[in-house]
């Protein structure tokens, strides 16, 4: 089973909804601060970290670029865009453990993202 953190600033009963509605019963999915899921990812009890704010990047991802450094996270997408499905994988595939995007992208996202990692 996956265990998906949520952080970021906003809309994360919606970003959290999502992910159980796309996983069903292979994650495990938990709200947390930014600290509490970042440290998570850091310590090896999540798997995942998926953060929404208005820019995709700041308050999404501000705590994980902090705590696990920018080579574990990715922002997919921001104000007007958002980035191929092609890239998204190519960032899971390349490591990338914390993905942050903005609350609008989260439809488009957030399947692409769960069905890589859920393969």
């Amino acid at each position: 089973m996956l265990r998906i953190v949520v952080g970021g600033q906003i809309d994360k009963n919606m970003v959290a909804s999502k992910i159980k509605e796309i996983g069903k019963d292979s994650v495990s999915v938990e709200i947390k601060s930014d600290i509490e899921a970042a440290m998570a990812i850091k310590a090896g009890t999540a798997d995942y970290y998926f953060g929404a704010c208005n820019t995709g990047g700041g308050g999404a991802l501000a705590m994980a670029i902090a705590l696990l450094g920018m080579g574990m996270c990715a922002t997919v997408s921001m104000p007007g865009k958002i980035r191929s499905d092609e890239e998204i994988t190519n960032e899971i595939k390349n490591g990338k453990k914390a993905f942050g995007f903005t609350p609008q992208h989260a439809d488009q996202v957030i399947p692409v993202i769960m069905k890589e990692i859920l393969k």
